[in-house]
């Protein structure tokens, strides 16, 4: 299990993950920052992206902020590090 920091724009013509973002990653994400839907998203993309589980991927800090905290079960971080690169 590991986890990474992952900055947050809500409200894009579609979801993806944009590159590095000082010690974490950047995302822009389609759904509203409303009731936990871009949080849900922003799993959903890592969880493909990695190619894990979307129950493996669960937001654990930073629900209402645009700075977020991900825990990824199954890998290791040199492994998503990797793999988002």
């Amino acid at each position: 299990m590991a986890r990474i920091s992952v900055t947050v724009s809500p409200g894009a013509s579609r979801s993806k993950l944009v590159g590095r973002h000082g010690d974490g990653w950047r995302a822009r994400i389609a759904a509203p920052p409303e009731r936990g839907r871009a949080n849900e998203a922003l799993c959903k993309l890592l969880a493909g992206v990695l190619d894990v589980p979307r129950r493996s991927v669960s937001v654990v800090a930073g629900h209402s902020a645009r700075v977020k905290v991900v825990e990824i079960e199954g890998l290791e971080a040199a492994e998503i590090e990797r793999r988002l690169s």
